[in-house]
Order: C-alpha cells, then sequence, then structure tokens
C-alpha cells in the first residue's frame, strides 16, 4: 500500500510539474505576442537632397503633399518614421507644392508641425543607414529625384537590400526614378517585366518641364521593360506588383503609404 501510495504521490507531481510547464509556456507565448504588439513598425522615408531645377535657375527638391500625407497616415497607424537623404540635414522643398493652390491638409499641417519640421531639417545621411533596422521604405517625389536618387549608388544598393528581405517598398511621382539603376538576383533591370506607374509624360507637359527635366519617367520606365500603367492627369492611380507600390502624382501618395502599412502586416 505505501508503494501505491508513493508511485501515487510520484505522479501527481510529475503532472504538476508538467501543468507548470504548459502554462509557463503559453505565459511566454503571450508575452512574446503582446511584446510583438508593443513593437512599433518602422518605415524610412527616403527624401531627395536636390534642389536646382536643371539650368533654370529656379529651385526643386520633394514635393511636399508627397512626404506630408503618407508621413501623417503612417503616424496614424503608430509607425515609427526615419528620414533620410544622400546628403543628410536639411531636404529641399519645391515652393510650387507650397503655393496656396498646391496646399493639401497634410501639407499645411506639416508646414506648421515643430517636430515635423524638425525632422526634415535634420534628415539622417543616407549611407549610414541600414535596411535591416526598417520594415518598409517610402520614396516621396518631386523633381529633385530625377537628378540625384536616380544615379545615387548608395539609394540603389538600399533598395536592392530591401528587395533581398523581401520588404515592401513605395515610390510616388517622379520618385519610380530612383528604380532606375536597380538590379535583380539576374543582374536585369529589377523592374523589368512589373506593373509600375510614375509621373507620366502628359503630366510632365502640362508643368512645363518636359525639356528641361534629366529623362521622362514614363520612359525611362518603359526602356527597363516595365509594364507601365497610367490614368489621366491627376488621378488617383497606385499600382501593386508583389512588395513594390507605386504611384503615379502626387494624389495618388495617400493611397501608396495606406497600402504599404497593409503590405507590412
Amino acid at each position: 500500500m505505501k508503494k501505491i501510495k508513493l508511485l501515487l504521490l510520484a505522479l501527481s507531481a510529475s503532472t504538476l510539474v508538467a501543468c507548470q510547464s504548459v502554462v509557463e509556456q503559453k505565459e511566454d507565448i503571450k508575452e512574446d505576442s503582446v511584446q510583438a504588439e508593443k513593437t512599433p513598425k518602422k518605415v524610412l522615408f527616403v527624401l531627395t537632397s536636390h534642389s536646382e531645377l536643371g539650368n533654370t535657375g529656379e529651385k526643386t527638391g520633394l514635393w511636399l503633399e508627397e512626404l506630408a500625407a503618407p508621413f501623417y497616415s503612417l503616424l496614424n497607424d503608430k509607425v515609427e518614421i526615419t528620414l533620410a537623404s544622400p546628403q543628410g540635414g536639411k531636404a529641399p522643398i519645391d515652393p510650387r507644392s507650397m503655393e496656396e493652390s498646391n496646399l493639401s491638409n497634410a501639407a499645411q499641417r506639416f508646414r506648421s508641425d515643430i517636430t515635423a519640421q524638425r525632422m526634415l531639417s535634420t534628415t539622417q545621411k543616407l549611407d549610414q543607414i541600414n535596411a535591416d533596422d526598417y520594415d518598409a521604405v517610402f520614396y516621396p517625389g518631386g523633381h529633385g529625384p530625377l537628378w540625384d536618387l536616380a544615379e545615387n549608388e548608395t539609394s540603389i544598393a538600399l533598395i536592392e537590400a530591401f528587395v533581398a528581405q523581401d520588404k515592401p517598398m513605395a515610390f510616388v511621382c517622379h520618385a519610380p526614378a530612383a528604380l532606375k539603376g536597380v538590379k535583380n538576383s539576374a543582374g536585369e533591370p529589377y523592374i523589368k517585366g512589373k506593373k509600375v506607374t510614375g509621373f507620366t509624360n502628359a503630366e510632365e507637359e502640362a508643368v512645363e518641364l518636359s525639356a528641361v527635366v534629366p529623362f521622362l519617367l514614363e520612359d525611362m520606365l518603359k526602356e527597363k521593360g516595365a509594364n507601365y500603367v497610367k490614368e489621366d492627369n491627376w488621378r488617383v492611380n497606385v499600382v501593386t506588383d508583389g512588395n513594390l507600390i507605386t504611384g503615379q502624382n502626387p494624389a495618388s501618395s495617400q493611397l501608396a503609404a495606406e497600402t504599404l502599412f497593409e503590405k507590412m502586416q
């Protein structure tokens, strides 16, 4: 009888230890899940550093709405944002994008947002950025990227790193110019065979800069073998191909950011 009691006690103790182990495992899983929920997604914004509009003597840079609308859209989703540019420091804004007729609500908010303005004035230098630290990347447009990001080797390498890590990327308006030199694993243009959009030749003609820009974005994308998709001038148009998201014009920037956020989930 003693042996039976001892055996029952041993079994009870063993069962208790096993149950306790299961409870601990469940608590660990729960804790990991809560921690994952608390950890915000991180998105890198890559901005142009170029401020000269060809040889016109006029200024260019990024188009404010294309930064502001995605910026607040992602902030509303509790995303942690970092701004970077090839030269670091203050990123130039196209003065035309700050004219009253071009100021969206988001752009107006950004202009008076002290924190946002500080971030814009102190962008990180692009060569100090590591794709490993971010869940996604967003490239706002403006004419500036046609001159610097289209040829910037650091930006090209960064995009290729995001591609290799299978992370979502968004490019709006003129920003798909940054894809010009990006290659896939086979050494071919990354956008070859991919559905993309971007500022159209007709839109460039409408703003009377066709003869000023170093190349027409629509032509470049087609020359690289992309399946170029466009809508009428100024219509919202966002095209998705896998993790690649492209928007046609400033009006497409908010939807591009929302699509990017969905891809991160």
